[in-house]
């Protein structure tokens, strides 16, 4: 194998895997989406997930303040409205109403879940010790929802810039661990 050297400013696309998710949160009766793909489960049960947000943006704040959110997976079907919310901002613009995305109560939180999105993970943040540092919060999951209509979903993944993949095929590799 003839291997070269890559940029290091570009490492994040070898290791970026998980989809695409949009997450929503609400403050002062104002819902906001931002689209995010730096994200990782931390544990089984509870259920933890990590995920890194820049305090450049605006959910930043409202994440914060709030220590809420709902971690929506979009599929292929709404990827322009996913990554059109991952270039705008909400502190200028109404992301919702923009995309043509719809807005449905939570069970356990204020933010709202994207009735257009396949899967959506209600989320509480219990660690912010990184979050000034890193930007990176832990938030466990509270309630989830899946569309049962989906079986296969073809979620978008992000891989730099303008380059996206979507899920292929599912596989089954049997495993000794239980």
């Amino acid at each position: 194998m003839a291997k070269k050297s890559f940029p290091l400013s570009k490492v994040y696309s070898l290791l970026e895997s998980g989809p695409v998710v949009l997450v929503t949160t609400a403050h002062k009766g104002r819902a906001n989406i931002m689209a995010m793909s730096w994200h990782m489960m931390v544990d089984f049960e509870p259920p933890l997930v990590s995920f890194i947000v820049s305090d450049r943006n605006h959910s930043f704040n409202l994440l914060k303040a709030t220590k809420e959110c709902v971690i929506n997976i979009p599929t292929i079907a709404i990827a322009e409205q996913a990554i059109g919310c991952g270039n705008s901002s909400g502190a200028k613009i109404d992301k919702f109403a923009t995309f043509g995305l719809t807005a449905r109560p939570a069970g356990k939180v204020q933010a709202p879940l994207i009735e257009e999105c396949y899967a959506s993970l209600e989320c509480r943040v219990v660690d912010t010790k990184n979050v000034n540092k890193y930007g990176m919060f832990i938030a466990e999951v509270v309630q989830a929802w899946v569309d049962t209509k989906v079986k296969q979903p073809q979620t978008i993944h992000h891989y730099g810039k303008e380059n996206f993949m979507v899920a292929g095929n599912h596989i089954k590799i049997k495993s000794k661990m239980k």
